[in-house]
């Protein structure tokens, strides 16, 4: 049974700034904090402001994924980002729950959206996605439920990886994983389809996703024509992320290939013309977190690492106060832990 833990006490969260000193373009202006450590494996965070608040959610575990590997999803939140409160902990007695994603309903609501299911041996042996819903105070949280599907779509291992919400309707891209067996070796392959829901809870399909390569972790945005663009994470063949783009009523799709592998990929609109792209950045030397602005096509003008290294990624982000507020993970300090990064606007030109 999952349940939630409401928690109320605020706590002062230690950390230290510091400006970038090695990236793609060196930022003196760039702050740094660590906003959480506790858990031996704090990681894949999420972040949105709501009610005054800025909300992080992020998963603790023992490890990144792994037998018995029983994660929990917290969700903290902060008036300034230096201190936060504790406001729920989503935990289910079996199963492993993964990384929330975070948006506000047409009705001003938080929802979250997680996956739970148990991992054994290389492999998931169920893996659904579950939603949960705040209050209009954003305070306390629902029990997660179960999401359902339509009857054109048949449940598997399945997982909406996040939700956005464009004039009254949620889409949101679910990747299935299938497993078959290959030459006396387990083969994992994933498939992605577009999603609607008016409630969160029950979604239909939209339409199958035309990216190949196992196309998994995906980002929704929309441009102020109704645009859908989808950022996809691709897990075989050249691995390299998609950019595809598609109009009213998101039947039809032009996918174009990144120049750059992805991993927790996100993203957000910079004016008219512009992208600003937040995901793992594999180089020969190891990875990063990165962000990239781009043109609309996804090619990259500028890139912008962030004090990362080791395991990490998975960047929430948003703009506020001429700032780009970055949530995202890293294991460079010797452990995985959460940070929270600010950018003014004007370096993003």
């Amino acid at each position: 049974m999952m349940k939630v833990k409401p928690l109320l006490l605020a706590l002062l969260l230690g950390g230290s700034c510091f400006t970038q000193t090695k990236a793609a373009t060196a930022l003196d202006s760039l702050e740094v904090t660590k906003i959480w450590d506790r858990e031996k494996h704090n990681a894949f965070p999420d972040l949105i402001k709501f009610k005054d608040y800025f909300y992080c959610t992020f998963r603790e575990a023992v490890n990144h994924v792994g037998n018995g590997n029983k994660g929990k999803v917290r969700v903290i939140r902060s008036r300034n980002g230096h201190e936060w409160q504790e406001i729920a902990l989503f935990e289910m007695e079996a199963d492993d729950v993964r990384e929330a994603r975070l948006s506000i309903t047409p009705d001003g609501k938080l929802m979250a959206i997680v996956a739970a299911g148990i991992f054994n041996e290389g492999r998931y042996l169920t893996l659904a996605p579950y939603v949960s819903f705040s209050d209009k105070s954003g305070t306390n949280f629902s029990k997660p439920e179960k999401t359902n599907f339509s009857q054109e779509i048949t449940p598997s291992l399945d997982w909406i990886w996040r939700v956005t919400w464009h004039k009254g309707i949620g889409y949101g891209i679910m990747y299935s994983v299938d497993y078959k067996m290959d030459k006396g070796k387990t083969v994992r392959t994933m498939y992605a389809q577009l999603l609607s829901t008016k409630d969160g809870r029950h979604y239909k399909k939209v339409s199958q996703l035309d990216v190949d390569g196992s196309p998994n972790e995906s980002t929704i945005r929309f441009d102020k024509n109704d645009k859908m663009y989808v950022m996809v994470r691709r897990e075989t063949n050249d691995q390299m992320g998609v950019l595809a783009v598609s109009e009213f009523p998101y039947q039809k799709w032009n996918s174009k290939k990144l120049s750059f592998r992805l991993g927790g990929p996100n993203f957000l609109f910079l004016g008219k013309n512009r992208l600003i792209m937040g995901s793992r950045f594999h180089e020969r030397k190891g990875t990063s977190t990165a962000l990239h602005l781009t043109d609309l096509n996804g090619k990259v003008l500028k890139t912008i690492k962030l004090p990362s290294g080791g395991d990490n990624s998975y960047p929430g982000m948003l703009m506020d106060q001429k700032k780009l507020w970055v949530a995202y993970y890293s294991s460079h300090e010797g452990k995985s832990a959460v940070y929270l990064a600010k950018i003014p606007e004007k370096e993003l030109q």
